[in-house]
């Protein structure tokens, strides 16, 4: 390696410690792009958020990409004119991040709201919202929160997150899907820019397309988010290092990976540590570990996992192409092996672990984000069966060791929330999923897309007959769903827009679900 590229990844590594920690550094310690215009048209965002600390995002969009490195004022305030000053400091956007801005901000009050902005030079950024949760083991009376995920830009409009902003929540949890790297669809509503999504430049202009929408922007400006990634962020099927299918084959899989998960930090309120070998470890290969737990106060619990970095590949797809397909179990005898997994055996020691703490059992709810639906979907009416195999029921015995784990160790009320399928399903999570008698040990809500097309309610009777842990599916409706908690109770509404097509489409309450703590039966509201 070169001198020059050594200071260079020293000086990269450098700029995202001072970046992270959100130093306030004088401007004279770093060079000064000349900024014209207005750099913050991609918006601004919080995320990742504990009971005293948030991270803090923008990227600058910038004419030259290969600017010089740009300070960026930031402030933290305890009311919306910035009146009353919390914190402020500076953190420098260099080109290695795609000027990105990664604030985390250490040391603010339990339980409460601030205001945020970002300047340069005379440019200001819209003012963002955001929160800290309560203080692990405080008494908490409520968590209001709205799952998301799949918001494929050329299958409609983001009309949903309009109508989100007005549910009055505390957190969006966004399970995967943030971006799509095709080039476009068939009677496509919007038609994104560049083609297939394959270098870390594409996955740049593909974020910053998303970025550029309004609704989502004013979105991500009204409260944190927490988030994790599906397949499309990366390629379509993928599983772990094993590619997946769609599109121009990638010479080197790895390191379009490795671009893509840059592309995803850049972008995304994440915190630096997910990071762990650093940015230049990921085209080593290192993990990007985004998967973690946090408490808000005693009345949750919030695991966010990741059921795509680790996982391995899908087993009997038809014709053995890469990617998913349906599969008969009774074809295919590694369907069930015991050595397979969706989360990696490091994920699922930690997740065992987790739920065997304290914490697991004195919270009075424990909710899981994860990709995709867990409860078992048999396809086939009658006898045998037709699973997917790019979901849990790809994954029969990684399925069961996550069910066992809640019932060994009596977790409090699990909750699971997933995406990834383009349709509601609501239901029950069983300790047996081919038993229909055996009991259930929690509740599961899988969200349709924000946008992104599925197959119309045509089988869904059928489907609903053929697996009774099931209460609830939709396979037309897009939109959210939106979470309300209290010590007592979980209520879930799920809420969806009139038409993806329109712009200004409304949105109307497709169902409202209840369930009682202690109970993990699902009501209808």
């Amino acid at each position: 390696m070169s001198t020059a590229t050594l200071i260079q990844r020293r000086q990269l590594l450098q700029s995202l410690a001072a970046a992270g920690a959100g130093l306030y550094l004088p401007l004279s310690a770093w060079a000064q792009a000349k900024v014209a215009g207005n750099p913050f048209t991609l918006g601004i965002a919080s995320g990742s958020p504990t009971h005293d600390s948030v991270v803090l995002w923008t990227r600058l969009a910038l004419q030259n990409q290969d600017a010089a490195p740009v300070a960026v004022r930031w402030e933290v305030a305890h009311d919306d004119k910035f009146s009353r000053i919390v914190q402020k400091g500076q953190a420098q956007a260099v080109a290695g991040l795609a000027h990105s801005v990664h604030v985390e901000v250490q040391g603010l009050e339990p339980d409460r709201w601030y205001f945020y902005r970002f300047a340069v030079g005379d440019a200001l950024s819209a003012t963002g919202r955001t929160r800290t949760f309560p203080a692990p083991g405080a008494e908490v009376a409520r968590l209001r929160l709205a799952y998301a995920s799949c918001q494929r830009w050329d299958h409609g409009f983001y009309s949903a997150y309009r109508h989100m902003r007005d549910e009055a929540l505390d957190l969006v949890i966004f399970l995967g899907d943030y971006i799509y790297e095709y080039p476009g669809a068939a009677r496509a509503v919007r038609v994104p820019t560049g083609g297939w999504v394959l270098t870390l430049d594409d996955y740049r202009q593909r974020y910053a397309l998303h970025k550029s929408d309004a609704e989502l922007q004013a979105m991500h400006a009204a409260c944190p988010w927490m988030v994790t990634w599906d397949d499309h962020e990366v390629q379509n099927d993928y599983a772990g290092l094993t590619p997946g299918d769609g599109g121009p084959p990638a010479p080197d899989f790895a390191a379009r990976r490795a671009a893509a998960y840059q592309a995803f930090y850049e972008h995304m309120p994440v915190r630096a540590s997910v990071l762990t070998q650093a940015m230049a470890g990921l085209a080593s290969g290192a993990e990007m570990r985004i998967y973690h737990r946090v408490p808000y106060g005693r009345l949750a619990s919030l695991y966010m996992l990741d059921a795509r970095q680790y996982k391995d590949a899908q087993v009997c797809t038809r014709d053995g192409k890469a990617g998913s397909s349906s599969l008969n179990p009774a074809h295919c005898a590694t369907w069930n092996d015991p050595a397979r997994s969706m989360l990696g055996l490091q994920q699922e020691r930690w997740l065992d672990a987790e739920w065997g703490s304290a914490a697991a059992r004195e919270s009075s709810w424990n909710l899981v984000g994860q990709q995709s639906l867990l409860g078992q979907r048999d396809f086939h009416r009658g006898p045998g069966q037709t699973f997917w195999n790019d979901g849990w029921d790809g994954y029969a015995a990684a399925r069961t060791r996550f069910t066992n784990a809640l019932q060994k160790h009596v977790v409090a009320n699990p909750v699971i929330l997933g995406g990834d399928v383009h349709e509601n399903w609501v239901g029950h999570v069983k300790t047996d999923y081919a038993d229909a008698a055996s009991a259930s040990i929690g509740t599961e809500f899988c969200g349709t897309s924000l946008t992104s097309r599925s197959n119309g309610n045509a089988k869904i009777p059928e489907y609903l007959a053929e697996n009774p842990h099931f209460v609830f599916a939709d396979s037309e409706r897009k939109g959210y769903g939106v979470v309300e908690l209290t010590p007592r109770s979980l209520t879930t509404t799920l809420r969806v827009v009139d038409d993806v097509a329109r712009a200004d489409s409304g949105v109307q309450t497709l169902a409202k679900f209840a369930v009682q703590a202690g109970r993990p039966v699902v009501e209808k509201a």
